[in-house]
């Protein structure tokens, strides 16, 4: 009974009184014929001897009114002492409440960070504030939104707005702020930068995926797209900016089949191989929104990349949008839209304002680039690799509804739709915390004969002659094809895998009339993902006439090959390789078997307990702890930190890029947007007085004082008279004197009078002559 709601108060009276009296008596009393006088039940003892329950019938229950008549006759038994009318009462328990809470004002309705208390059965949570209460939100790790422009003063933005992760591709400058019009269109990046990191607890609209990461932008959608537009996003600041997240690609009209030019493919190979000093950049892509169109993103190069991590979109129901394109290259899925009653995205929009109405796959990348985030706080020493690898083994289908469905031969449950599924951020960041390095990557390349079929059943080896190149573990698996054709959209192209697992490569597109076919373009699968690679693979093309087709001629395969990527070892040889659609994650103590293997390179002369760096038992050079306590051997600390004698790499101050001690005035390098003051190691806004900005010494901007100019002239030693100066030599405002140089009487006159203040040297060492008017 004391578990029942609250009784509440009307007219001054217990709203919720019960159909149960108690009473206490005093012995003797025939209980059974008392009962039967007053019309009562009686529901035996109470908590003592002398203690009645009884149940009244003609007393409703949850009753505004006491029953006064009732009680009034019981309580005139002369045995009866004491009488009490049953009240519901509230109880809680004393547990602490773990739930989250922020006061941003749409905060309670950001339905797919979190459930609202109302909501029973809630299956639209990816986990977010799971990560949040393990201590990771984002913080030093870099976002940035390539796309049109951002609001960097937005209320939201503006506290975790990186300057360094910005840029104005369009205008060519540094200020990445969105044109504004009548209509609003330049509002999707800001958008999409919201959702990533907009600032908690702020009371202004809306909280951030990581609301601790650093949030760039980069205009580059606001005028002509070409190559070298896209080459140069993609190619901003590598070694600063972590995560990179596009929404945008080719038209999404079901008839155009394109994607990255030379320069913007080698700024993606030059990403992966050299950012985030050789552990690659994240590249993250929205999937495209032409479902309608019935378009096929494997029609779209930037998704259909082995670099890029694809992202599909749910409605809140589970259900597919109407927007979504099916592809085998889709690796996982976020929330978005979905039916007009359906709700959408909560996040910052133009003129500081928020929105509760951003859809399409165009919001679910930016919000997969938020979880990521997460998970590169929890391990920043994740390749781009391991993050597709954790995402793989993380992502889980859930309440997601698709009819295709199917667990591959490695374990893992993929659909064309949503790939592996939906993504949780508390596994990736728990994985993360924990992970080791997948081997590195091998790439086999098996050219199929050239015989012109449409059924091919090529036999892949996997490259078993050549080790650098052996794939025995699969990770994407690319399909290079060349066909001429009278009308591509009736083409349809299938691959299966030695283990069974069928990819649809390629679905009809109803709008695609083009006659130029397939030329070298590149289909990629993920749904092969730890499968064996040695074995029959089969291609399948099929070509179905339509009414539209002016030509009734088959088209010809000229030619194609199977690009194998993966590893020669089990990526996860010492660890449970068992997906989350097989077994529930496994616990910590799955290491502890005796490891007899090789050591990582960084492990000390004391050995290790398994192949990482992480388990090594001494370290070679440095090491990096973690906040669950574990700690990485590293060849050198990374950004931000020192070390110490103890080999231990710890933080610098949070003004400083690399210092020398964690004390504000022992820095090296200063972050993004300060300037080092030369001989006192500190980090300043601003220049102080008799200093200034030297752009050129290194990769961080300088201060540097200005120097004696004793090699003026071969004059004698003399300090400059300049109180602002642009350079060493480039004075602007002289100091306040009452005399000058020695020089002034004579020489200084003659420079003047003949025009020589321009010149610089004369300018300085005549700076309050020159100066003066006439």
């Amino acid at each position: 009974m004391s578990t029942l709601r609250k009784a509440k108060m009307k007219n001054g009276k217990p709203y919720g009184l019960m159909d149960l009296t108690d009473m206490h008596v005093r012995r003797p009393l025939n209980v059974c014929k008392t009962a039967s006088a007053h019309e009562v039940c009686h529901l035996g003892q109470g908590l003592c001897s002398d203690y009645y329950h009884f149940f009244h019938s003609r007393t409703i229950k949850r009753s505004t009114l006491f029953s006064r008549g009732t009680h009034s006759f019981i309580s005139m038994e002369p045995k009866v002492e004491w009488v009490q009318q049953q009240v519901v009462k509230r109880r809680t328990n004393m547990a602490q409440s773990n739930s989250i809470y922020f006061n941003d004002a749409k905060w309670s309705s950001m339905w797919y960070i979190h459930c609202n208390d109302n909501i029973h059965n809630c299956q639209s949570d990816m986990n977010i504030v799971g990560a949040w209460k393990r201590g990771y939100t984002g913080k030093d790790v870099v976002v940035t939104i390539l796309d049109d422009g951002i609001e960097r003063n937005h209320p939201d933005l503006i506290q975790n707005y990186d300057n360094e992760a910005s840029y104005d591709v369009n205008g060519n400058d540094m200020d990445p702020m969105p044109r504004y019009d009548a209509s609003n269109e330049n509002k999707h990046g800001t958008r999409c930068a919201g959702e990533v990191a907009a600032s908690a607890n702020n009371s202004h609209c809306t909280v951030g995926i990581a609301y601790n990461a650093k949030i760039g932008g980069v205009r580059m959608l606001d005028g002509d797209v070409t190559d070298m537009v896209e080459a140069k996003s993609l190619s901003l600041h590598p070694q600063h900016i972590d995560i990179y997240s596009a929404s945008w690609g080719p038209d999404d009209d079901g008839k155009t089949v394109d994607g990255p030019a030379s320069l913007a493919r080698q700024a993606f190979e030059n990403g992966i191989r050299q950012g985030r000093k050789g552990r690659g950049s994240i590249f993250v892509w929205a999937s495209g929104n032409g479902g309608r169109s019935r378009d096929h993103c494997s029609c779209d190069g930037y998704t259909n990349s082995i670099y890029t991590i694809s992202i599909s979109s749910t409605a809140e129901s589970g259900r597919k949008p109407w927007y979504l394109e099916e592809c085998a290259s889709t690796l996982t899925t976020t929330y978005s839209s979905g039916e007009n009653y359906d709700r959408k995205i909560i996040t910052t929009d133009l003129r500081q304002r928020c929105t509760d109405s951003h859809t399409g796959t165009s919001a679910s990348a930016p919000m997969a680039a938020g979880i990521i985030a997460l998970a590169l706080e929890a391990n920043p020493f994740l390749t781009w690799r391991d993050v597709q690898h954790i995402i793989v083994k993380t992502s889980r289908a859930g309440h997601l509804s698709a009819p295709d469905w199917k667990t591959n031969a490695a374990g893992y449950n993929v659909s064309h739709l949503y790939g592996f599924g939906l993504m949780d951020a508390e596994a990736m960041v728990k994985e993360a915390e924990r992970w080791k390095q997948v081997p590195p990557q091998h790439i086999c390349v098996e050219n199929a004969d050239k015989q012109i079929r449409y059924m091919q059943h090529p036999t892949a080896t996997g490259c078993t002659d050549n080790a650098n190149h052996h794939v025995i573990y699969l990770e994407h698996v690319v399909v290079r094809i060349t066909i001429t054709h009278p009308r591509r959209g009736d083409l349809s192209i299938n691959l299966t895998s030695p283990s069974g697992t069928k990819s649809q490569l390629l679905a009809n597109r109803l709008f695609d009339h083009s006659m130029e076919g397939f030329k070298n373009w590149e289909f990629m699968t993920t749904h092969c993902w730890g499968e064996k690679a040695a074995g029959d693979w089969i291609l399948e093309i099929y070509d179905s006439p339509s009414q539209l087709r002016s030509q009734k001629a088959p088209g010809k395969l000229k030619e194609w090959s199977l690009v194998l990527y993966g590893t020669s070892v089990h990526p996860y040889s010492f660890r449970s390789d068992k997906p989350r659609s097989l077994a529930e994650t496994q616990p910590d103590d799955e290491y502890s078997e005796e490891y007899v293997g090789s050591c990582h390179p960084e492990c000390g002369e004391n050995g290790c307990e398994g192949p990482g760096p992480q388990q090594c038992i001494t370290c070679l050079h440095y090491f990096l702890k973690f906040k669950n306590n574990t700690r990485m051997c590293v060849p050198e600390c990374p950004t931000g930190f020192f070390w110490d004698d103890k080999k231990r790499c710890k933080k610098c101050s949070p003004l400083c890029e690399s210092c020398m001690g964690s004390r504000s005035d022992q820095c090296s390098a200063c972050r993004p947007g300060l300037y080092l003051v030369e001989g006192g190691n500190n980090c300043v806004i601003s220049c102080p007085g008799g200093f200034y900005l030297d752009l050129g010494k290194s990769h961080f901007i300088s201060l540097q004082k200005i120097p004696h100019t004793d090699w003026l002239l071969n004059l004698r030693p003399h300090v400059a008279n300049c109180k602002k100066c642009t350079s060493a030599n480039i004075c602007t405002e002289c100091q306040t004197a009452n005399e000058e140089s020695w020089a002034e009487g004579s020489f200084c006159v003659l420079v003047k009078k003949n025009n020589l203040c321009q010149r610089k040297v004369l300018q300085q060492l005549c700076c309050r002559t020159c100066s003066l008017k006439g």
